[in-house]
């Protein structure tokens, strides 16, 4: 069981051709590596999935924050 208040932490993944570092809180974690194997997708393509998304926005929020909204909001549309 991930424990709901926890300290962010941090993890490097490649995406994009880049590596980016992101910090989330466990439980944001748990459930992105739940979407991404439901997606049958590498975490990576995921997050990568989820910054192309962003980064068409007119004002993109950091990576980490369209992460969090990505899976209380994006997860219910797909």
């Amino acid at each position: 069981m991930t424990k709901i208040f926890h300290p962010p932490v941090k993890r490097s993944m490649t995406i994009a051709g880049h590596t980016t570092s992101i910090s989330l809180e466990p439980v944001f974690w748990s459930a992105l590596e739940g979407a991404a194997q439901a997606a049958q997708l590498p975490l990576s393509a995921l997050v990568a999935r989820i910054d192309a998304e962003r980064l068409e926005a007119s004002d993109p929020p950091n990576l980490a924050s369209a992460v969090r909204c990505w899976l209380l909001v994006g997860t219910r549309s797909t």
